[in-house]
């Protein structure tokens, strides 16, 4: 099963095939809202933000939080794990939470993840169909285990660079961990994957050759030291049986990482 459009890594690139970006809203309190209308907002999550607060801990920052600064009476639809960022959906009224809250039960919404991967895949594209449960012995991880869930994961690979590539992926059931278990199961976890992978962040020098520090800097800066996973396109009907197509850009940090795979790509 092909996936519709290749990614562009560059920032706007003229060259980009993605069909459409939608209309940002103005943020506030570091908010980035991608669209927004009277039923529901999009919200572009960063890398290291609970989606919900904690239920041990309510003083850790929440996007949740946040948003409901803003909104006050607003309801979450579903979740991002912590490390992952991306698109989340809130819904502003019950009516549409209800009815968005059952598209992703019924998987009436097509979910895309851009991965940064390990290593190069032989196969191009393919699926990943593969059950997962909870770990047996390591807490608060995930597994793949005949006795689990069925869990399905398409990939496609956009670009290669030999150590690491940019995968295009489809979540078809939404399991906890699914992309980041799935992945070290065909043996490429995500890069900078603390539960499943190398949790070591990535330094220019690991790759370039001849790589100096600059003068400027005392030690050498990572490009990126962050799960590199990004929730990248929601696309559904909206309770007026509207298509939304919603994309949020490539963060800074997985742009930088790319663009230098590139440049020293030989």
């Amino acid at each position: 099963m092909k996936m519709n459009n290749n990614i562009s890594i560059e920032k706007n690139s003229e060259h980009s095939t993605v069909a459409r970006q939608p209309s940002r809203g103005t943020g506030s309190k570091g908010l980035d809202i991608i669209f927004e209308n009277e039923k529901f907002i999009a919200v572009n999550k960063p890398s290291g933000v609970l989606t919900i607060p904690d239920r041990h801990n309510e003083s850790i920052p929440s996007l949740y939080k946040t948003v409901q600064e803003k909104y006050e009476k607003i309801f979450i639809v579903h979740r991002l794990d912590k490390d992952t960022s991306g698109i989340i959906l809130f819904a502003k009224d019950e009516v549409n939470h209800k009815y968005l809250s059952q598209l992703f039960e019924q998987r009436s919404v097509e979910k895309y993840y851009l991965g940064i991967i390990q290593g190069t895949l032989q196969d191009k594209m393919g699926i990943v169909e593969e059950p997962i449960a909870e770990h047996p012995v390591h807490k608060g991880m995930m597994a793949v285990d005949k006795k689990g869930k069925p869990s399905i994961t398409e990939y496609e690979v956009q670009e290669e660079y030999a150590i690491y590539s940019l995968v295009k992926l489809r979540i078809h059931t939404g399991r906890t961990h699914q992309i980041r278990v799935h992945m070290k199961h065909i043996g490429h976890p995500i890069a900078c994957d603390e539960l499943y992978g190398d949790p070591k962040a990535i330094l220019l020098s690991s790759f370039k050759k001849k790589f100096k520090l600059s003068r400027h800097d005392e030690e050498e800066r990572p490009l990126i030291s962050r799960l590199a996973l990004h929730s990248y396109q929601l696309k559904f009907k909206d309770f007026d049986n509207k298509d939304q197509d919603l994309i949020a850009e490539m963060p800074k940090d997985m742009r930088a990482l790319l663009q230098q795979l590139k440049k020293n790509r030989n």
